[in-house]
């Protein structure tokens, strides 16, 4: 009995746990459209990610060769994504200083390589914290960089994106929770300066980098899964055989 009510008294104070992470991370979570099967979008997502991620965040243990994966020829690689380097087999290393990001950033931008795998929470998946992060900046005058963000508040980081998506403001309004008035997202935005995509285009952009990073977690996934389904199918039909010739043997045995 003491054992039961021990166990209890873990899963609820595990629950309550979970329910305080969920409420102060912030906004919920958006899903993510991630393919990692889509060759195109995956290679969109690479030339997003070397233009306005590999300024500041490195992905070591990415090799650029290991592009040739989503469809890239060698030569497509050197021409389009090798900014920082000359050779096709070296890491992805980040161009900036790392003393020089620590003084403007306060700390060393983290590797990008597992982000995707690293990220994930009680909202969700690591990919749909990134595709809500990327989508949820604001600019905030009261920031030392200028901007803010309702999925990572207070976040160091600026918005790496934010000429493609332009400046936008978000809507809040005034509700009482627990006897208190708090501001809260309507989920509604404002748009005060237009970006070059559109909000349409800026989403579809956004879903192809966090899918190009979710594959950069763990390039062999759809070739893992593609070789589970076989060895599946086949201890299906061994187990099956196996079945019938043990009915077969035993047949006659009374």
């Amino acid at each position: 009995m003491n054992l039961c009510k021990k166990l209890l008294f873990g899963l609820a104070l595990a629950l309550q746990i979970v329910a305080a992470q969920a409420a102060s991370g912030g906004i919920a979570w958006d899903k993510a459209p991630v393919k990692t099967n889509d060759q195109s979008s995956l290679q969109h997502g690479a030339k997003i990610f070397v233009n306005y991620c590999l300024n500041c965040h490195s992905a070591s243990f990415m090799r650029y060769n290991r592009l040739r994966d989503i469809g890239l020829t060698e030569q497509q690689i050197k021409d389009n994504l090798m900014f920082t380097t000359e050779k096709v087999g070296d890491t992805m290393k980040a161009a900036i200083d790392p003393q020089q990001a620590k003084a403007w950033f306060g700390a060393n931008p983290p590797d990008l390589t597992l982000i995707a795998r690293s990220r994930a929470g009680a909202g969700g998946s690591g990919a749909d914290y990134i595709y809500t992060l990327l989508r949820t900046y604001y600019r905030d005058p009261t920031k030392p960089t200028g901007w803010n963000n309702l999925a990572f508040p207070n976040i160091g980081m600026p918005h790496p994106l934010w000429q493609l998506q332009g400046e936008r403001k978000p809507i809040f309004e005034t509700r009482e929770e627990h006897g208190h008035e708090v501001h809260a997202f309507t989920g509604r935005w404002e748009q005060v300066t237009p970006g070059t995509l559109t909000p349409q285009e800026y989403d579809a952009t956004v879903g192809d980098l966090v899918n190009f990073l979710q594959w950069m977690g763990e390039p062999a996934q759809n070739k893992r899964v593609a070789i589970g389904v076989w060895v599946l199918l086949f201890l299906l039909f061994f187990t099956f055989l196996a079945w019938r010739l043990n009915a077969a043997y035993w047949k006659d045995v009374k």
